[in-house]
């Protein structure tokens, strides 16, 4: 057998626009899905899905051994940060906000969370972002800390 490394870690990523602010018209979302599936090619990152909302992302990635979750979430928030304002893809400038989510996913669980990322505007029909994130949270037992 070879020495090579091998992984197979899902990885649900989840971050929102500074103060949450519903900034990215769908125009924009659609380019933002875009770029973020040509980066993650070229920095041979597997991403599965993603949904750009208004307000935040969602995406589903395969993490590659040479890479931490922490670098990982800083290639994907500097670098389309970086192409939004670059690109003048919006007229404000543009910001992510602190932090992430970065929550592991399950063989067995793969196609349930790829779904519901692909379906991202029904869910909102029901619940608003700050709603779906407290429940993703709890669902995988953290504890909630507000910031003020």
């Amino acid at each position: 057998m070879s020495t090579h490394s091998f992984s197979k870690i899902w990885i649900h990523f989840i971050w929102e626009t500074l103060d949450k602010q519903r900034i990215l018209p769908k125009p924009a979302r659609l380019k933002l899905s875009d770029f973020l599936y040509s980066y993650c090619i070229g920095k041979k990152i597997f991403m599965k899905t993603n949904f750009v909302n208004a307000n935040h992302v969602h995406a589903l990635i395969d993490l590659p051994t040479k890479i931490s979750v922490e670098e990982c979430i800083k290639l994907l928030k500097g670098s389309s940060s970086h192409y939004i304002n670059k690109n003048r893809v919006i007229s404000a400038k543009f910001s992510w906000g602190r932090g992430y989510g970065a929550f592991s996913v399950s063989a067995s669980q793969l196609a349930n969370v790829e779904s519901y990322i692909k379906n991202q505007e029904e869910h909102h029909k029901i619940k608003n972002f700050t709603e779906e994130y407290r429940m993703i949270i709890k669902k995988y037992g953290l504890e909630c800390v507000e910031n003020g």
